[in-house]
C-alpha cells in the first residue's frame, strides 16, 4: 500500500499498516526488532515487547500507556520508566502483554507519530569511524531536519539521550550502533518522510559467491548445526571483507541479544566437531562461518535468531571495503546480556516457537 492510497483507513489502520510495512521489509526490521507509536488524547499505543512489527493488523500487538505521567517518571529518573508497566492503560490493554522495552523514548518525543526500526543501511553507515561526516553528506540532500544519538543502551540510557536530542525537534534520528527514528504529525508524513531517507541511506550490498550447501550439510551432520536456510546469510562467509567485519565484534543490540557475543569461525581443513569440542563448555557459538562455504546456525536458535543472521550479514555486506568500525565494548555486552527487559523479550521468542 502506498502514501496515496491510505486515505480511506482510520488513521490508526493507518498506523497499523505502516508498522506492518516496516516489520516486512528485512533490510529494516528482522524478527521483534523496532517498534511504532501513536499518540492521541494523552495516551500513546505502542509496540508490544517481543512481538513482530510484521504482524501489526493481523494480531494484537499494540499496548496503550499514559504519556506525561512516563515522561515525567523518566525525567526524575524513577526506576518505573524502565518496564513502563505501571503506565500502561489496563482496561485498554487486550492483549495482557508489556510495552516494548523502548517505550520511554517514544513517549519523550513530542511528536504524534513514530517509527523506529533497525535499517541495515543506517547501521552499517553508524558503525563507520568517520560516521558524521558520511551521515552528513547523505541525509544533507534530504531536506529534513537530523541529529545523531551516542550508543546507550536501550531502555532508560537510550531515552535520556533521545530526550535530549528531542529539543531540536529533528525530523531523523541516528541512534548510533542501534538504527534509526523518524517522526512527524500524520502518518502520511511518516512513511513520506521514511520514503526519502530510506533512498538517500541506500547502499549496495558487496558483491558475494555463491554457498556450497552440499558441503555444508555434510560438514554439520549430527553436529547440532544446519546451514541457513536463505541464501543471503551465507553472504557473512562468502567474502573476506564480511568475515573480517563480522568476526570483528558486536555492532548493535540485537545481535548480542539473539547471536551471543561470539561468531564462530571454522578454520580450514578442520571437522566442526573438533572445532566445538575446543570451545569452552557452554560458549558455543549460535552462528559458524565456514570461509568460502557459507554459514552454519546452531539447531537451538530461535525463529528470531535466524533472521539476526539475515541481519548481520546484510550489515557486514554494506560496510565498505577496508572500513574501521565502531564496535560495541565489553561492558556494553554485558549490560545488555544481563537486562531482564532482553530476557523477557527472548522467553516470548522462544515461546513462539512452541505455539
Amino acid at each position: 500500500m502506498t502514501v496515496a492510497t491510505r486515505g480511506s483507513l482510520s488513521e490508526f489502520d493507518q498506523f497499523l499498516e505502516l508498522s506492518r510495512q516496516i516489520g516486512t521489509d528485512i533490510l529494516k526490521t528482522q524478527g521483534a526488532g523496532g517498534n511504532t507509536s501513536l499518540k492521541r488524547d494523552g495516551t500513546m499505543w505502542v509496540k508490544a515487547s517481543g512481538t513482530w512489527l510484521a504482524h501489526a493488523g493481523e494480531r494484537d500487538i499494540m499496548v496503550p500507556v499514559t504519556v506525561a505521567p512516563l515522561v515525567d517518571a523518566l525525567r526524575r529518573k524513577d526506576e518505573r520508566a524502565e518496564k513502563a508497566t505501571d503506565f500502561v492503560v489496563g482496561p485498554l490493554n487486550s492483549s495482557g502483554l508489556r510495552p516494548s522495552i523502548e517505550t520511554s523514548f517514544h513517549a519523550a518525543l513530542p511528536n504524534a507519530v513514530i517509527a523506529h526500526y533497525h535499517c541495515v543501511n543506517t547501521i552499517a553507515l553508524s558503525v563507520l569511524t568517520n560516521r558524521e561526516q558520511v551521515l552528513a553528506e547523505r541525509l544533507g540532500a534530504t531536506g529534513l531536519s537530523w541529529t545523531t544519538v551516542p550508543y546507550r543502551r536501550p531502555g532508560t540510557p537510550l531515552a535520556r539521550e533521545v530526550d535530549a536530542a528531542s529539543a531540536s525537534r529533528p525530523d531523523v534520528l541516528i541512534l548510533f550502533n542501534h538504527g534509526i527514528i523518524i517522526v512527524g504529525e500524520t502518518v502520511d508524513e511518516v512513511a513520506a518522510k521514511i520514503e526519502t531517507v530510506s533512498a538517500s541511506l541506500a547502499m549496495p550490498p558487496r558483491e558475494a559467491g555463491v554457498p556450497s550447501f552440499s558441503m555444508l550439510e555434510t560438514l554439520s551432520s549430527q553436529t547440532g548445526y544446519s546451514p541457513a536456510s536463505d541464501m543471503e546469510s551465507h553472504q557473512l562467509a562468502l567474502s573476506r571483507e564480511n568475515i573480517r567485519l563480522a568476526a570483528g565484534g558486536s555492532m548493535y543490540p540485537d545481535h548480542v541479544i539473539f547471536l551471543g557475543t561470539e561468531i564462530g569461525v571454522l578454520p580450514d581443513g578442520m571437522p566442526l566437531g573438533e572445532f566445538l569440542t575446543s570451545v569452552p563448555a557452554g560458549m558455543a557459538p549460535k552462528l559458524v562461518i565456514v570461509p568460502g562455504h557459507g554459514v552454519l546456525l546452531s539447531d537451538q536458535l530461535t525463529q528470531g535468531g535466524k533472521v539476526m543472521a539475515r541481519c548481520l550479514a546484510e550489515v557486514v555486506a554494506r560496510i565498505p571495503d577496508h572500513a574501521q568500525v565502531i564496535y560495541l565494548t565489553d561492558d556494553d555486552e554485558h549490560d545488555l546480556t544481563n537486562w531482564e527487559a532482553e530476557q523477557y523479550r527472548q522467553a516470548l521468542d522462544r515461546e513462539a516457537i512452541r505455539k
